[in-house]
């Protein structure tokens, strides 16, 4: 509250008393509702051009710089569209999704419940307990939305155990890789409702690919484009896969996007989102550096991202912040290197770290090591990010330019962890 100037509205932590001292011109949430009490409705909107701006949200890029990316007017109105269209979400809906505000998701909820008339269900509290379930089950809620990570959470814990969650008629999943076995047990849940896959990004302020209810849903897929998308799959060489061909490659979005921002705030947008991509069709594609593999049977899986930034948790990190927090970890080590990758069976990233010791000839404990990377990732960058698995290795692979493979250490692992769990 020190740091504005601007009015603020004070909600009690617990109960209905604030427990703080209000500067002058602040008011309570009781005192606000009272005022509020009587007033009509009906209010004169206040016209705005459609490239105005509404707000601003953050996001970690390719070089692990946050982007400042400005929302405008078409954002709200893609948000709800993206919900009625593909989750169908209609007036009497009680919505509910573990976010907040810093997320893409926290916006893209707010808009997605008011523009299509449903009720947002809030809690007050962790998601990652029964206290949550529970909350969904006495709240009524009909549409859920849920982070793969956090449904593992649920379902390790049993924490739906004796709940009724048949009120939900749909549920969404979005932010990291869904694990099939998780999205089953989740269904289950509310008697086999369909779960929509959601894939996109902050400065799309929308999914680019989602599943939809019109089509038959596939667990841990998508079933195409969203509303007014288009995408091509891209070869090695940047040639666009013909649309009918299983593939996989990276993603280049069709430029003309509603809703997708135009600008950035503290970076070159045209650098960031169009330098290097292809022209298709007379238009240069649009990059948003997702993977993208098409099926056999014409259903898509996002397989990770194009750069080194990873997706850890349903937040995206980039190698370079982790291996900054990693370097200062342990005064013995030289250098550390950081990926992610994907369990053989599916699900989310899992987040390795690769030592190099100062000393070659030090013998190092990897569990102990894993500790203290543990803790100096809690503590100085995401107290949510895990470190599944830690290796000590006398190098890095590298370029004549001294610059580091991580594609090869990433390979090399996968490798690895094949063979062990092959044994």
């Amino acid at each position: 509250m020190k740091g504005t100037s601007c009015k603020a509205i004070v909600i009690p932590a617990t109960g209905d008393c604030l427990g703080v001292t209000l500067r002058d011109g602040d008011m309570s949430w009781k005192d606000f509702l009272s005022r509020a009490a009587g007033r009509s409705p009906m209010y004169s909107p206040v016209y705005q051009s459609a490239d105005a701006l509404i707000n601003i949200l953050f996001s970690s890029g390719t070089t692990g710089e946050p982007k400042a990316i400005p929302w405008t007017q078409l954002c709200p109105i893609r948000c709800g569209a993206d919900t009625w269209a593909n989750l169908d979400v209609r007036p009497k809906d009680i919505s509910c999704l573990p976010t907040n505000l810093g997320w893409v998701m926290g916006p893209i909820q707010l808009f997605s419940c008011f523009l299509n008339g449903a009720t947002l269900a809030l809690y007050h509290g962790s998601p990652l307990g029964r206290g949550f379930c529970k909350f969904v089950q006495d709240a009524h809620v009909s549409a859920l939305g849920s982070v793969p990570s956090l449904v593992k959470l649920w379902k390790a814990g049993n924490h739906t155990k004796g709940l009724d969650w048949t009120k939900i008629r749909v549920l969404a999943t979005t932010g990291e890789a869904s694990d099939i076995d998780d999205n089953l047990w989740l269904s289950s849940r509310t008697c086999y409702k369909p779960i929509v896959e959601c894939c996109g990004g902050t400065e799309l302020a929308s999914s680019f690919i989602q599943g939809s209810l019109l089509q038959p849903q596939v667990f841990g897929a998508f079933s195409g484009a969203s509303m007014s998308t288009g995408f091509v799959i891209l070869d090695e060489q940047g040639n666009p896969y013909p649309d009918d061909v299983p593939c996989s490659g990276e993603v280049g979005l069709f430029p003309l996007y509603f809703g997708a921002t135009d600008r950035l705030l503290n970076a070159d947008h045209d650098k960031v989102y169009f330098d290097g991509m292809p022209v298709y069709r007379g238009r240069q594609l649009r990059r948003h550096g997702d993977i993208i593999q098409r099926t056999v049977g014409g259903y898509y899986i996002v397989q990770g991202r194009a750069d080194d930034t990873m997706n850890l948790g349903g937040i995206k990190t980039s190698s370079v912040e982790i291996e900054r927090v990693c370097n200062g970890a342990d005064e013995g080590l030289l250098e550390t290197a950081a990926i992610s990758v994907k369990p053989s069976g599916g699900g989310p990233e899992q987040l390795a770290i690769l030592a190099v010791p100062k000393d070659r000839s030090a013998t190092y404990d990897a569990n102990l090591l894993k500790g203290k990377f543990q803790r100096a990732i809690q503590r100085n960058l995401n107290p949510l990010f895990k470190v599944s698995y830690v290796k000590v290795v006398p190098e890095f692979p590298r370029t004549a330019s001294n610059k580091l493979l991580r594609r090869v250490l990433r390979d090399q692992l996968k490798q690895e962890l094949a063979n062990r769990s092959k044994l």
